[in-house]
C-alpha cells in the first residue's frame, strides 16, 4: 500500500490552510434519501471560495513552499479549476503566480484565472505547448505546481475528507468525483486511516474516464481526452504518476461510470430538488445514485466538488434541453 501520504500530512496541511478556505457544509437530501432508501447527504465543497476543492490543495501547496521557493513565484499549466485555486492562493500568501493556457482556452476562462491575480500566458494550440512555456519557467527557477499527482496537494485536498468524518461520524459510503486522483487519494486515506470500513467509491463519466482505464490497465496510460459534461474530470493521469495512481489502487473500494444523459439529469436534480448549482464533474455522485449504481449506500455523503459550469449552458440543461455536449465539441 502507498503509505507515502499519511493521515499527519493531512492534519498539518489542515492547520495550514487553517483561515484561508472555507469549512463547507454536509446537508441531507431528502429526494435523494427517499429515492435510494438510505441516508444521502452532500458535502457542499462547491461552495468553496473559488468554486471548487482545488483550493484546498493549491493553498496547502503554496504554503508549503520554502522562503527561497516562495520568492521565485509558482507556474502551472490550466484551463480551469486548479488554475483559479492556485491564482488565489498565490494572491492571498504573496507569491507570483504565472498560468500558462493555450490559444483554444475560452476568454472567459482566461478573465476568471486574470481575476484572481495571476499573469496569464496564452501559448500555442494545446495544452502540450502551453506546458514548454512552464519548463522554460521552471529552468529559470519557477516552482511548478501541478493539479494533483503532488504530495501537498493530495495532502490539502485531504482536508475535507476530516471534516466529512466530523460532520457525519457514522458514515458508510462516500462517492467523490474522479479524474486526475488527487481528491480520492486524499479522501480514500484518511478515510481509511480512521475507519477502513468505509466504502471509498470514485465516479467518472464514460467518456475519457482516464484513471478509470488505467486502472482496469494495471498502469497509467494514453486515454483520448472527450468533450464531456463532466468537463472538469478531463485529462490524463500522468505516464509517470508518482502518487495519485498506486493510491488510488490500494485504497479506493469502487470506480464507476456516468453517461452524459445521468449527470444532466443529476445538474438537473441538483438544481431543482436541492436549489445547488453544480458543474457536471461535481454531479456525478448525484447521478450515480439516481442511476442506481451505488449497491446499498447506508449513510452515504456524495462529495459535490465544483460548481464552475457555464451558466448558459446550465440554463439549457435545468430547463430539459438535451444537450449533447459530445455533439457540439
Amino acid at each position: 500500500m502507498n503509505s507515502d501520504i499519511t493521515l499527519q500530512d493531512s492534519f498539518a496541511a489542515r492547520v495550514r490552510i487553517a483561515g484561508r478556505v472555507r469549512t463547507t457544509p454536509i446537508v441531507f437530501s431528502p429526494s435523494l434519501s427517499e429515492a435510494t432508501g438510505c441516508d444521502i447527504r452532500l458535502k457542499l465543497e462547491h461552495t468553496q471560495i473559488t468554486g471548487s476543492f482545488k483550493l484546498r490543495g493549491a493553498t496547502n501547496a503554496v504554503l508549503s513552499l520554502t522562503e527561497a521557493e516562495r520568492a521565485n513565484g509558482v507556474v502551472g499549466v490550466s484551463t480551469g479549476n486548479h488554475g483559479r485555486g492556485l491564482a488565489y492562493a498565490a494572491k492571498q500568501a504573496g507569491v507570483r503566480c504565472i498560468i500558462c493556457m493555450s490559444e483554444l482556452v475560452p476568454q472567459n476562462k482566461v478573465e476568471g484565472i486574470k481575476a484572481q491575480g495571476a499573469e496569464v500566458r496564452i501559448v500555442g494550440r494545446s495544452q502540450d505547448d502551453a506546458q514548454v512555456e512552464v519548463d522554460k519557467l521552471v529552468a529559470e527557477g519557477m516552482v511548478m505546481l501541478p493539479p494533483f499527482d503532488h504530495r501537498d496537494i493530495i495532502a490539502g485536498q485531504s482536508t475535507v475528507a476530516l471534516e466529512m468524518l466530523e460532520q457525519t461520524p457514522d458514515l458508510e459510503t462516500v462517492l467523490v468525483p474522479l479524474s486526475g486522483g488527487g481528491l480520492i487519494s486524499g479522501v480514500a486515506m484518511v478515510m481509511k486511516a480512521v475507519n477502513p470500513s468505509i466504502r471509498v467509491i470514485g465516479v467518472s463519466m464514460e467518456r475519457g474516464a482516464a484513471m478509470y482505464e488505467s486502472q482496469q490497465a494495471g498502469k497509467p496510460i494514453f486515454v483520448e481526452e472527450l468533450s464531456t459534461l463532466a468537463d472538469s474530470l478531463g485529462g490524463g493521469v500522468g505516464l509517470d504518476n508518482q502518487h495519485t495512481f498506486a493510491m488510488t489502487r490500494d485504497l479506493v473500494d469502487e470506480m464507476i461510470l456516468v453517461t452524459e444523459t445521468e449527470i444532466a439529469q443529476a445538474i438537473r436534480h441538483a438544481y431543482w430538488q436541492e436549489r445547488q448549482v453544480i458543474e457536471g464533474s461535481g454531479s456525478v455522485g448525484i447521478a450515480a445514485l439516481l442511476a442506481g449504481k451505488i449497491r446499498n449506500p447506508g449513510r452515504c455523503v456524495s462529495l459535490i466538488s465544483g460548481q464552475n459550469i457555464d451558466m448558459a449552458l446550465h440554463h439549457r440543461i435545468i430547463s430539459g434541453e438535451d444537450v449533447d455536449v459530445t455533439a457540439e465539441g
